[in-house]
């Protein structure tokens, strides 16, 4: 192992160990489990764009679609959370999957625009629908008691349940993107015409790709809803699928903790300048992400990653 992965490793390590001592270091449970699951969000998105190429501008379909469908099996139909978020999830994973038989047949621009065209339509019907209560949404969602018995409406319950979970996906689309099957997508990525010619069914890859991704973003939106207790329309505006592009960009993209970071750096400060600024912090985050895109195209993990790169070619140099 060579020496950046050995400092990759104990990084997540440290951090880990951050995020279990986090409710005794005083950080407020709720802010960190927000952070989270966009956190989760922004590595689902990171999957599809980073490691596959396919740029969806309506990935809030998957997350808001999930919220609202854990939020109204918790609330309206007593379903205990790990079912509720179970569901979320599934449901978020089939609209994935019509959604991704209509929209892997096009490429670049297109693609986008499908997927934003089919997400638009999610919103009318999360506006228009009966059980999602329209304008107001789903309010007082409770977080009930896991498996019927541990409950969560203690906020360190739920925080540990969350950073279980988002670790577990976080290890989970790392074994991906380091499979065969990550391999491959990295290939249509890079060189789809070549996938082809070697006799890769690249559609297939695609839509898997795109379902899995779905289904993670419908478990970030899941997790949300039990966490703050409400599903909105905002869940599922296309301004969210503007903020998990943003997320990932401003981390980099292609990277493991770039999403991580991106998703930090964006919930920490609209948390931080909600109240002095307003409806002025999306203009201020507007502009610091105009600024990392000039001055770090890569992304901030993807910059540093490339600088420890060439340090490590500099010094094997000499030494060839």
């Amino acid at each position: 192992m060579n020496k950046a992965a050995k400092l990759i490793r104990v990084t997540y390590i440290a951090l880990l160990i951050l995020a279990l001592l986090a409710p005794m270091l005083g950080l407020y449970p709720v802010f960190v489990m927000k952070l989270l699951c966009f956190a989760l969000f922004a590595c689902a998105f990171n999957l599809l764009l980073g490691y596959t190429g396919l740029l969806s501008f309506g990935h809030a379909a998957f997350f808001g679609s999930a919220a609202y469908i854990t939020g109204w099996f918790a609330k309206s139909q007593g379903w205990t959370p790990e079912l509720a978020i179970l569901a979320g999830a599934l449901g978020a994973g089939l609209i994935g999957l019509v959604v991704g038989l209509v929209a892997i047949r096009r490429q670049g621009i297109y693609f986008a625009m499908i997927t934003l065209a089919i997400a638009q339509m999610v919103y009318f019907v999360c506006l228009q629908a009966p059980f999602t209560g329209g304008e107001d949404g789903l309010q007082g969602v409770p977080r009930g008691a896991l498996f019927g018995v541990l409950s969560l409406a203690s906020d360190t319950a739920m925080y540990y349940l969350v950073v279980a979970v988002f670790v577990a996906c976080f290890l989970f689309i790392s074994r991906i993107v380091n499979s065969p099957f990550g391999q491959v997508l990295k290939m249509i990525r890079e060189n789809e015409p070549r996938a082809i010619s070697l006799g890769y069914q690249v559609d297939s890859y695609k839509l898997l790709a795109f379902v899995l991704s779905a289904a993670l973003a419908g478990l970030a939106g899941s997790l949300k809803t039990l966490v703050m207790g409400f599903a909105t329309l905002s869940d599922v505006h296309w301004s969210m699928s503007g903020e998990v592009i943003l997320m990932t960009l401003l981390g980099g993209v292609g990277t493991f903790f770039g999403p991580v970071l991106g998703a930090g750096i964006v919930i920490s400060l609209q948390n931080l300048l909600a109240d002095k600024v307003g409806s002025w912090v999306n203009v201020i985050i507007g502009v610091i992400f105009v600024l990392c895109v000039l001055a770090f195209r890569k992304g901030v993990v993807g910059e540093i990653s490339a600088y420890l790169e060439r340090r490590r070619r500099a010094a094997a140099t000499p030494e060839a």
